[in-house]
């Protein structure tokens, strides 16, 4: 119970300090409205997903990397404009090396993260009105 309550937690973070970044940009260096909601489902499909994330050859939880995507957001807003621009920008590569980000799901399955954050955008699109 308590791991459920500590998850609830940062998503509830990751909302209030997303929240925060759209009210205090100026138009031109915010997302819309639409956009902002891709990417808040998305930072917390993330950090709720329990799956294990690599970059750079170092394994993080799902709570570290949706923190690490947060803090490339904040970086690169400026140069966001849709849903698939974040996950490009944020999710996709280190800028250090250049290497793909990678989830490792339950079973040990290993895909490109930036691939794994584009189904769920889609998915998420089918269900969103």
């Amino acid at each position: 119970m308590k791991a459920n309550n500590k998850y609830t937690s940062f998503h509830a973070a990751i909302a209030l300090a997303f929240a925060l970044i759209l009210a205090t940009g100026t138009a031109s260096s915010t997302p819309g409205e639409a956009t902002g909601q891709a990417i808040q489902h998305l930072l917390g499909y993330v950090s709720e997903s329990g799956m294990t994330f690599v970059r750079n050859a170092s394994e993080y939880t799902s709570t570290e990397a949706a923190e690490h995507m947060l803090k490339k957001y904040r970086h690169f807003r400026d140069d966001i404009e849709t849903p698939d621009d974040f996950i490009e920008l944020c999710a996709t590569k280190s800028l250090l090396s250049g290497n793909p980000y990678r989830v490792i799901d339950s079973e040990g399955n290993v895909l490109h993260t930036s691939d794994w954050l584009r189904a769920e955008l889609a998915t998420w699109q089918v269900r969103s009105p």
